[in-house]
């Protein structure tokens, strides 16, 4: 399968936690773009979640007629060296018309997203890909990325349900980890990968570098 190479980018405190609103205020946060421009990924990717807080417009998209496309397809308005993209499962985030952004809009969606949905993001010029039937297929939508919009190189920044997709899809090929110099502590706050079954083995890794900032921040990368 031909897909691009696929990292896993995050923030941590040292308790594994990615909480936003706390990892920004750990000694090194600025270490983390650093870092993320070190890894040459013009192509981020960013789940439902995250872009509903950080990115999207309020609220959520209400079709007139729910009728699902119903088939694999694709919509390329923007070539660019890379995109940002958006994983929202059935189509329902909101967004500004994209307009011409250095770095294009890209939705990814499943073919449970409705037609009127599609239309609505091909209306604000922004790009789009429909592929699995219940679910997003991962696997097919990285390589629908590499054949059509020549994606050779991103980085998973999202939460750690999009995290732990991809991962368990077999799609990571790295793992990025910067660790601030802090705790953070609060109960039920999100890992970089959670949700597994109880009996779910563990994924082992291969360590390939380890950098110390002045920050007090520690990067280390794993091979999976």
């Amino acid at each position: 399968m031909k897909k691009p190479y696929i990292i896993c980018h995050m923030m941590i405190s040292l308790d594994g936690r990615i909480d936003c609103a706390m990892t920004e205020h750990l000694p090194g946060v600025d270490d983390y773009y650093q870092t993320l421009e070190a890894l040459s990924v013009p192509t981020t990717v960013t789940g439902r979640v995250t872009a509903q807080l950080e990115m999207a417009l309020p609220g959520e998209f209400q079709a007139g007629d729910p009728t699902p496309v119903g088939k694999e397809a694709f919509s390329r308005k923007a070539d660019a060296p890379g995109y940002e993209i958006v994983v929202d499962t059935h189509g329902k985030l909101l967004w500004p018309d994209a307009g011409e952004p250095e770095k294009p809009l890209l939705i990814l969606t499943s073919e449970q997203a409705s037609r009127e949905y599609l239309t609505y993001l091909d209306d604000r010029n922004i790009s789009w890909i429909a592929a699995g039937r219940e679910r997003i297929d991962l696997a097919r939508a990285a390589e629908i990325l590499a054949a059509e919009f020549g994606v050779e190189r991103m980085a998973i920044v999202g939460g750690s349900a999009i995290n732990t997709a991809f991962l368990d899809a077999g799609l990571l090929d790295e793992v990025s980890i910067l660790i601030g110099a802090g705790i953070d502590g609060r109960g039920g706050m999100p890992a970089v990968f959670d949700g597994r079954a109880m009996d779910h083995p563990v994924t082992l890794l291969h360590l390939t570098d380890v950098r110390k900032f002045d920050s007090g921040a520690v990067w280390l990368r794993y091979a999976v």
